[in-house]
């Protein structure tokens, strides 16, 4: 069965610009593998988003803000203009034309419309359990429509009191976009927002520690919390190279001894570890989150204490004892993009099939 497919994109950002965080990557590439599979994709996204060789409905309004810096209590944010809102009525209207409506979608908004869209939604959660209300409006679909809401690993889904209750789905990525690195150079890398629960701290101080330089490569959400690192330590080994395109980034990122991962919050799932492994490049992380599931301790990485710098320093001292094509290997074994091609084909054909709840 050929599906005609609806994503709604992150409407934290345009497709492009960095700020979706891993959604940016998920969508284009799920859209890429699923129309080699025969499906029609169309994504409706903020506008300026960019997606070469899938149709994009460039949609305006306001961002929505970001949730992950929100207290258990928040109550829903709604910009006046919002674009989420403007997304979901293209959506609503244009609904009969799509099988399945896919939600990317971190917001309270999205998942209280779906008993009034008379057409099958898939909503992929891309993050854990960051407030009540949010908790609550996907705990209810969860309820009503079985099967309908994904996760991407277990530990994300252990964040929430109906987690046994989700689809999981891991994640993956265009191989053929990475390059494998045998010869690296003395960096260290970092990957993610420049924001505070990415603990990008840590990572500085294990560098100084361990007498290395650090690449870090990320969009600069809280310019704040940068100046703080700075602050704390002056003249750090830092080398920022900002938010680069997927060509530009897997060649800095490879040319890194390994990547350091120092999240303080449960990442659910950690895009950055296996876009490393397929360099070639060894994961440092904390035990904490997706990348739990992804490091094949011993093998492809290291796994230490959550927020133990002493234990970051120690993981960088046995670099030289993984072995960067194992690390290349597990990439490829399990995180290509024609396996998760298959596993979110396989989602929608069951959502589409399963009777709605009345």
């Amino acid at each position: 069965m050929k599906l005609r497919l609806l994503f709604l994109s992150t409407p934290i950002g345009p497709l492009g610009s960095g700020q979706g965080g891993g959604v940016e990557q998920v969508v284009p590439s799920l859209a890429h593998i699923l129309q080699q599979r025969g499906h029609a994709v169309t994504i409706a996204a903020p506008q300026g988003s960019v997606v070469e060789g899938v149709a994009v409905v460039q949609v305006t309004g306001d961002l929505q803000p970001t949730a992950h810096h929100q207290c258990r209590d928040a109550g829903i944010i709604f910009p006046g203009r919002s674009v989420l809102a403007n997304m979901w009525d293209y959506a609503f209207q244009a609904r009969t034309q799509y099988d399945v409506i896919v939600n990317f979608t971190y917001d309270w908004l999205s998942f209280y419309l779906t008993p009034f869209l008379g057409q099958p939604v898939a909503h992929m959660v891309s993050m854990g359990s960051l407030t009540d209300a949010m908790d609550a409006a996907i705990g209810e679909v969860v309820n009503r429509f079985p099967g309908t809401v994904a996760m991407h690993t277990q530990a994300q889904a252990h964040t929430f009191a109906f987690g046994k209750h989700c689809r999981i789905l891991g994640c993956g990525l265009d191989l053929t976009r990475y390059s494998f690195c045998d010869t690296p150079g003395p960096w260290l890398g970092w990957m993610g927002r420049i924001s505070p629960e990415k603990g990008l701290e840590d990572a500085v101080l294990a560098a100084i520690q361990s007498h290395h330089p650090l690449r870090v490569l990320g969009k600069m959400e809280d310019p704040t919390y940068w100046e703080m690192i700075h602050r704390r330590y002056p003249n750090p080994p830092i080398e920022y190279l900002g938010f680069q395109p997927t060509d530009q980034l897997q060649a800095m990122v490879g040319q890194c001894q390994a990547l350091l991962m120092s999240h303080r919050w449960v990442e659910a799932f950690g895009i950055v570890a296996i876009e490393a492994l397929a360099c070639g490049v060894p994961v440092i992380s904390y035990r904490r989150g997706g990348p739990v599931e992804i490091v094949a301790h011993g093998k492809t990485g290291w796994l230490v204490e959550p927020d133990s710098v002493s234990g970051l320093v120690d993981a960088i001292g046995r670099i030289s004892l993984l072995d960067r094509r194992a690390c290349r290997q597990q990439a490829e074994e399990h995180y290509s993009l024609a396996a998760m091609g298959q596993r979110f084909e396989q989602w929608f054909l069951d959502v589409v099939a399963a009777k709605p709840a009345p």
